[in-house]
């Protein structure tokens, strides 16, 4: 009787992560460059032979690798990675990953995020653009050109976030080791003039929503089953 109570408070906060993060999704599905957030469980079991019960883990949330849509926008200062790569932009965490390429020229030529961190090339280094030189022109592996004179050129860098990452602000990643620098690779770039959309798919996301949120009912009910069981057994046995 106490497992069943147990095993239903382990899927409730199962099912608590799930509907969290769920919900950071649909609430992120206009945000540029967002990866949504899975969540796995795993069985955790108890005892052994005839007596092993199976439990709920939390869960391990993992980013999803799946790319969101490229739109058009047509300003100088807004980019979009190809393939399976990353800006990198240094902000009070350190070194963060994004695919949000909203970028913009300061009085001092430095090339900033939409939230004011300076955007690096592939060596770490912050991007220093002139001043005067007017908006850049960039080509497909990342070199930024102003005039006829190359000026920089915008890194992209790769890694692995693991499971049960960290977020910086809306779209930015807090990649757990160094990042590697992308170099001398066709299937990566710098698309200019696009910005990459979420990769979030509102309609599946309340549907899992929906399942989500009829499971918790369930559980809610095999809860207030099993204590009532408990009840009964206890005024029972008080009886005699």
């Amino acid at each position: 009787m106490q497992d069943s109570l147990y095993v239903a408070l382990s899927s409730q906060i199962a099912l608590e992560k799930r509907l969290n993060t769920i919900a950071d999704n649909v609430a992120n599905a206009s945000t540029v460059g967002f990866r949504a957030t899975g969540v796995k469980f795993e069985d955790v079991v108890s005892g052994t032979g005839q007596k092993a019960v199976s439990f709920a883990s939390t869960g391990d949330t993992f980013l999803s690798g799946a790319h969101g849509g490229m739109r058009e926008t047509g300003s100088p200062f807004d980019f979009a990675v190809q393939g399976d790569a990353w800006f990198g932009i240094q902000t009070p965490a350190g070194t963060v990953m994004t695919r949000d390429g909203r970028f913009s020229m300061n009085e001092n030529g430095e090339l900033l995020s939409i939230e004011g961190h300076q955007v690096l090339d592939a060596g770490g280094a912050p991007i220093q653009l002139d001043p005067r030189g007017g908006p850049p022109k960039v080509s497909a592996d990342g070199a930024l050109r102003q005039g006829d004179r190359q000026v920089g050129a915008i890194g992209l860098f790769s890694f692995d976030p693991g499971v049960n990452f960290t977020r910086y602000g809306n779209s930015g990643i807090v990649p757990p080791k160094p990042p590697e620098p992308i170099t001398d690779r066709s299937d990566v770039g710098v698309a200019q003039g696009f910005l990459e959309d979420s990769n979030v798919n509102p309609i599946m996301e309340m549907m899992r929503l929906i399942q989500v949120q009829r499971a918790f009912e369930n559980v809610a009910a095999m809860v207030r089953q099993a204590g009532s069981s408990t009840d009964d057994a206890i005024k029972t046995l008080g009886s005699k």
